[in-house]
């Protein structure tokens, strides 16, 4: 979970953590409790059964008249002992819930506070203006033939959809392109599976506050993930890794699903708020020493895509009540969408420093002066965006034409056999 010598050595630290993220210092309290009773469960019965070996021997080296007191005291001793490790059970067991209640510890500098106290860093172009009133992405799918809301809901539910012609084509070019510019900057490429075990889920912190958006498969006691995020990190659990040609990086493409539960009535039009859509990730295991470099340079490539893609955007330092349990900061990239006057968020990435790692036990080897490894630590993990079906929301608001066409960005054309323009169709 968290580094346990932080807890101990330096629980105000852990305290504003906390605090920054709105939760209850006392959590910390509680944490640091139950792991010293935790410790002294240990210790009360490693004492107890370095005394039951020990009585052990002497009942071995005892003559015939004094082994029947010696047994008898050996079986109190063996009874001392059981309950000595039921405690220590029960012990771990309380300490393991107390500790799952601490967050990732917040990097220095994150806002703190809630949705609304994010901090812009930057943004890049100007919001996309017409001589003409816009269309929404819906209005302008349905016109391109490229989104089908109705034959989704009727097939399967509210939230789903289908795309269709060059709706289709659309998500696989960007799908594409991010997948190739990920290959090209050293990312292994994998399609993962989108079924994982509840370790796998656990670990990834995916089972704390958002345990409610997530799909579960109950008569195999399985999840449906919500990004390759959670894959990609379980890919290495419980090994230790060779980091000493630098960060392993991995871009993952798969399907994705949300509950979205206690979004009643927020964004029910069009694709922006779904239960299933598809998503490209990019998940790195590196050092601490270097995470914080590593980000950025995925944020780099996020605003690289989207300015090729010819899109309007902010990026923000997400504020600490707003991150995620495994986050310790999450910059979002948010794209302008004309009709609603608003950014709406197209990316985020997330330094998730040890805490997954901890959680999944993947370590490495860091090097020691003189040469050689030294002892194994855990790695640090992070993630992030580099294409999704939220993406087609914005090209097609930012690049439509007055007469419902919509122009495609140069970058995606190759991946479309050279199309220019997708053309209304009714």
């Amino acid at each position: 979970m968290i580094d346990l010598a932080l807890l101990r050595d330096d629980p105000d630290r852990v305290k504003r953590s906390q605090e920054a993220r709105g939760e209850s210092p006392t959590t910390v309290d509680e944490a640091v409790a139950a792991d010293r009773a935790r410790r002294a469960a240990i210790t009360a019965f490693e004492e107890l059964r370095a005394e039951q070996n020990a009585h052990g021997k002497r009942v071995a080296a005892a003559p015939k008249d004094e082994k029947a007191a010696l047994v008898a005291q050996a079986k109190d001793l063996s009874d001392r002992v059981k309950v000595a490790q039921q405690a220590v059970t029960t012990a771990e067991q309380a300490a393991d819930e107390a500790l799952a209640r601490i967050e990732n510890i917040v990097i220095d500098g994150v806002p703190a506070g809630g949705e609304e106290n994010f901090v812009t860093l930057r943004t890049h172009g100007q919001p996309a203006s017409f001589d003409f009133t816009p269309l929404d992405h819906l209005a302008l799918g349905e016109k391109l033939g490229a989104i089908d809301m109705e034959r989704g809901t009727k097939v399967s539910g509210s939230r789903f959809y289908f795309l269709t012609g060059i709706g289709a084509r659309l998500e696989y070019a960007l799908m594409s392109l991010g997948l190739q510019r990920a290959v090209d900057a050293g990312f292994v490429p994998m399609i993962p599976p989108t079924v994982v075990r509840p370790e796998i889920m656990r670990g990834t912190g995916f089972l704390g506050q958002h345990a409610d958006e997530v799909y579960r498969l109950e008569a195999d006691d399985l999840y449906l993930v919500g990004t390759s995020e959670v894959p990609l990190a379980g890919y290495h659990m419980g090994e230790i890794l060779d980091l000493s040609a630098g960060p392993k990086r991995y871009a993952g493409w798969s399907t994705c699903y949300r509950r979205e539960a206690g979004s009643y009535g927020k964004d029910t039009r069009g694709i922006i708020r779904v239960h299933q859509f598809n998503k490209l990730e990019m998940f790195v295991y590196t050092t601490l020493e270097d995470a914080e470099a590593e980000h950025l340079r995925l944020v780099d490539m996020q605003e690289s895509m989207l300015q090729d893609l010819g899109l309007s955007y902010r990026v923000i330092d997400v504020a600490a009540g707003d991150l995620g349990s495994s986050a310790a900061r999450k910059y979002d990239v948010e794209a302008w969408v004309p009709t609603q006057g608003a950014y709406r968020e197209l990316t985020s990435t997330s330094n998730c420093t040890s805490y997954q790692a901890r959680r999944l036990d993947v370590r490495y080897r860091p090097a020691v002066d003189g040469g050689g490894a030294g002892k194994a630590a855990p790695v640090a993990t992070l993630n992030g965006t580099l294409a999704t079906t939220r993406w087609i929301v914005a090209l097609l608001e930012t690049h439509q034409r007055a007469d419902g066409s919509v122009e495609i960005p140069e970058v995606l054309r190759p991946y479309l056999g050279g199309l220019e323009v997708a053309e209304p169709i009714a």
